[in-house]
């Protein structure tokens, strides 16, 4: 039994010896480490206890399928021949060790217990390891011949006191021994046997402590599995694949007498549905938990009551849980699970194969650690247990075994531990936007940052460059579920740029680096399109302005933020709703799409709307629900999307396809406004404001529960599919209603976006080109990149035609937009100032050796421009850029660090990587 205790249940003994050349090495990578942790606060979102940072640990060549820890000594057993340090690759540095290692608890490093297990023939493995109450003996069951060269029949013992000494222990079992638990009176052991030591034993059975097979019965049909006692020692719960204990109906889950073993409690069919079994047991003070794989089936935890031994909870992930481990009322699970949906949790994605649980709820916990799904059966996580105190380091370990071959995305193999401390992992960086949607008005918008041990932090807003945080708030956020959070600015007023900055705080004090910086100029009025889009109560209103990262900001007010995934295009311009800092978001055809972070549910009438640019003669989806969000989804409903030839659809699921389709093509290149609506004026659709296909008698939709997205997504089955499921285009300003919008208000919307307001002109450079301080004589003006740094010296330099205000209008705000190329170390963390140019140059001529004179005032800053792709609008002195209308405005891009800039140049093959001058005009 892996009782649930974190603290030490035996005294620490010294153990004499050495492992030799295996210590000698230890010793050598703990040189210098400064010596054990002390131990820190707890600092972890409750009631978390353990920290998702591994810690290094000692390697094996092959799955690992035992553990069991005793006086601060883990017990490692499984099929491997060889162990190697932490961070060494497979091969390398490795000694020899016989499915059989044991390690230092709390240093992860190999300690004095030699021990062989090898078989005649076929693959030797150790299945089952458990310590007795008093510490002092091991037990070890498996598939082996041998120990040490001295036969055993796959059952052995061995005194924990005298280096791992074998004890005489006449045990034969005639199968696998997967399962072994032992009190102070006997040792219940569990497998594929039907004998032990010649005695018809099915599948359970018990000796005593010295090897004598017992009268204690509760023979199974199919296999043993798992064996845990109950505290206080009068019942042994099983688990395993069986239909029948003692003949009695029970399918994968009993509870026996601990000195008979007549059932105490059975489980017939369906508690465990057929499919399903127990691959695992735990036990604490709270009760008894199980680990269920199922085959199409169940495949989580159950929490029993240990008084009634009736069910307290049950999750229903999916993903055939092989482990669990219980600390300070929190049950950790290893598994692949790969679908939660019907917990409302994550949908079926990549796997994860670490989670946690408190013991009172099956609600999963902010707790991520990773490993892969690796060898064999490719299960990842396949045994895990508690380590208790130290003699000195007074943490509590988690260790997990398995056929793993990475940890937390770096390679290890086969194991991996965590503890109860310190927390030193930093949450990721926030992704943040601004926007001013009225008059005086900014707000400042986030998605949520990820910590794999905290799910609730501390988020810090500063403004313009400042030191202080002008704004702090916590909010909660899960790797499938990060609600935006937003600020609305009280201290600004109309005409003002301000930029801010923000970083996230995790219950340790870990923070992460400051966010890239947003900028945006306060608005003096209204925008016509939001403003008509706001009045009818959109439940996600997605414009796509944020011009890098995979966040896409909501207007609706209701936190119904989008993320990006597959890598579309980011403040793609020009965009199909004009605006001071509006954009567009870019789709690839392939696999780049936006998913809402969150499920709706119960929408049967509803309207969806999106702007769309293409040329594409594959079609794609533009907008639809889906039931994945990490991949094509296998469920698919309110579905608008574009035909081969250009032609649009809508359609809706209600026992069969239900779908309308316009007569014209919108295949153009130029931006269209597409809206689609059901409810009881029937299905409609309709494109630039106008009707285009309807059919009256589908006056509602099916109730289904999905995330909406917009990009692509699986059709499969869709009458008519498209070459492609992922449309190649531009989309804007995207919104979803929960109800149905007249064709008044649709026509409304559509016109609002030509409603004139501050008008944004977009100017290319008429010249550009760099210059290297390395090579002070070589022009670059034909090059498709710009490069800007300190020290060696690069220089970009930038010229523009600007035009006159038009008439009754004045210059409000001037911005240089720029986009950081792709290339692997385009990006950079220093800062880089605008300043303009006082002296004559060319594109094609100028060198470093005839570079222009420049002027000492700074237009603007570029702030830590780190994202690859990323575009960003550096605002410019207004009064500058105002004296410059009518002529020429020529600016240098420079900096005084040494960690270089790569910026598209207005060579660059695509238009939306270009370098441009964003003037916005309006009236004074």
């Amino acid at each position: 039994m892996r009782t649930g205790s974190g603290r030490a249940r035996r005294a620490w003994r010294v153990r004499g010896g050495a492992l030799g050349a295996v210590l000698a090495l230890t010793a050598g990578l703990l040189a210098g480490t400064g010596g054990p942790s002390a131990p820190p606060a707890r600092a972890l979102t409750p009631p978390l206890t353990m920290t998702a940072d591994d810690l290094p640990t000692w390697q094996t060549n092959g799955i690992v399928y035992a553990l069991a820890e005793a006086n601060g000594v883990v017990y490692v057993g499984g099929t491997f021949s060889t162990v190697r340090p932490p961070g060494a690759a497979s091969g390398t540095q490795e000694v020899p060790a016989a499915n059989f290692v044991a390690l230092d608890a709390a240093t992860g490093a190999p300690v004095d217990c030699d021990l062989s297990f090898t078989v005649g023939s076929g693959t030797a493995t150790v299945r089952s390891l458990a310590v007795s109450p008093d510490g002092q003996t091991l037990y070890a069951g498996g598939t082996f011949g041998s120990v040490n060269g001295v036969g055993a029949s796959s059952v052995a013992a061995f005194d924990l006191g005298e280096g791992c000494a074998r004890l005489p222990f006449p045990v034969a079992a005639n199968g696998i021994v997967r399962a072994i638990e032992a009190s102070d009176e006997r040792v219940y052991l569990g497998g594929d046997f039907t004998q032990l030591n010649g005695t018809a034993r099915a599948r359970f059975g018990a000796v005593s402590t010295a090897g004598a097979v017992q009268g204690w019965r509760a023979d199974g049909d199919e296999i043993g599995k798992a064996i845990a006692l109950t505290p206080d020692g009068e019942h042994v719960i099983l688990g395993g694949d069986f239909f029948t204990i003692n003949g009695a109906d029970s399918h994968a889950l009993a509870v026996v007498d601990a000195d008979t073993g007549a059932n105490v409690r059975t489980y017939p069919l369906p508690f465990i549905e057929s499919s399903s079994t127990v691959q695992d047991l735990v036990v604490d003070a709270n009760g008894f938990y199980t680990a269920n794989e199922g085959t199409g089936g169940f495949d989580g935890r159950i929490a029993l009551d240990l008084e009634t031994f009736d069910q307290k909870w049950r999750d229903t992930c999916l993903g055939a849980t092989q482990a669990v481990a219980v600390h300070d009322d929190v049950l950790y699970s290893g598994h692949h699970a790969h679908d939660c949906s019907s917990m409302g949790a994550f949908p079926n994605q990549p796997r994860y194969h670490l989670l946690a649980q408190s013991v009172h709820d099956p609600e999963l916990l902010g707790w991520f650690p990773n490993t892969n799904d690796g060898l064999g059966e490719q299960l990842g996580p396949r045994v895990m247990t508690v380590a208790g105190e130290h003699p000195t380091d007074d943490r509590a370990f988690m260790w997990v075994g398995g056929g793993f071959t990475t940890v937390n995305g770096q390679p290890q193999w086969g194991l991996t531990r965590f503890a109860t401390g310190p927390d030193t992992g930093a949450p990721t960086v926030p992704e943040a936007h601004a926007a001013s949607p009225a008059a005086d008005r900014v707000d400042v918008t986030w998605a949520p940052s990820l910590d794999l041990d905290d799910s609730l932090l501390t988020y810090r807003v500063y403004r313009d460059g400042g030191s202080q945080p002008v704004h702090t708030a916590e909010g909660s956020s899960l790797p499938w579920r990060r609600p935006q959070l937003t600020w609305s600015d009280p201290d600004v007023a109309a005409g003002e740029t301000h930029s801010y900055r923000l970083t996230a705080t995790d219950g340790a004090g870990n923070t992460s680096a400051l966010s890239p910086p947003v900028s945006v100029t306060v608005s003096s009025g209204g925008q016509p399109y939001a403003d008509a889009v706001l009045a009818d109560d959109p439940v996600i209103f997605w414009n796509y302005d944020e011009t890098a990262g995979n966040f896409a900001s909501d207007a609706s007010g209701n936190g119904g933020n989008g993320i990006h995934r597959g890598g579309p295009q980011r403040g793609t311009t020009p965009p199909a709703v004009p605006g001071p800092a509006a954009a567009a978001v870019g789709y690839d055809g392939t696999d780049s799409y936006t998913y809402s972070d969150r499920t709706y549910a119960g929408m049967t009438r509803y309207t969806v709307e999106t702007w769309f640019s293409t040329t594409t003669t594959r079609g794609g989806k533009l907008i639809g629900m889906g039931d994945r969000i990490l991949e094509p989804s296998s469920r698919r409903d309110h579905n608008v999307y574009m035909l081969n030839d250009g032609r649009l659809t809508f359609g809706v699921y209600t026992n069969t396809y239900r779908t309308i389709t316009s007569a014209e093509s919108f295949n153009d290149g130029e931006w269209h406004h597409v809206a689609a609506s059901v409810g009881a004026n029937g299905m409609r659709l309709y494109v630039d404001g106008e009707q285009v296909a309807a059919n009256g008698a589908v006056t509602a939709a099916r109730s289904v529960t999905g995330y909406w997205r917009t990009g692509g997504d699986s059709l499969s089955g869709w009458p008519n599919r498209p070459a492609s499921d992922y449309v190649a285009g531009r989309q804007d300003a995207t919104a979803i209603y929960p109800a149905q919008l007249s064709a008044a208000r649709v026509a409304a919307h559509h016109d609002a976006a030509s409603i004139p307001t501050d008008a944004v002109t977009a100017l290319a450079p008429t010249a550009d080109t760099y210059v290297n301080g390395a090579a002070v004589n070589a022009p670059h003006g034909t090059h498709q990149q710009l490069a800007v740094r300190g020290t060696p010296a690069y220089e970009s330099y930038l010229a523009f035609d600007l035009p006159e205000a038009p008439p009754g209008q004045v210059l409000k705000a001037a911005a240089l937009r720029v986009r950081v190329s792709n290339d692997a170390a385009a990006g950079s963390l220093d800062d880089f100032s605008v300043r303009p140019i006082t002296g004559a140059w060319t594109e094609t001529g100028t060198t470093y050796a005839t570079r222009p004179a420049l002027g000492a005032e700074v237009l603007g800053t570029l702030s830590a421009p780190a994202a690859l792709g990323g575009a960003h609008s550096v605002p410019l002195d207004l009064a500058t850029v105002r004296g410059a209308l009518g002529g020429t405005f020529d600016v240098a891009l420079t900096g005084t660090g040494t960690d270089s800039l790569w910026l598209w140049a207005d060579e660059a093959a695509s238009a939306g990587n270009r370098p441009q001058l964003l003037l916005t005009f309006g009236a004074p």
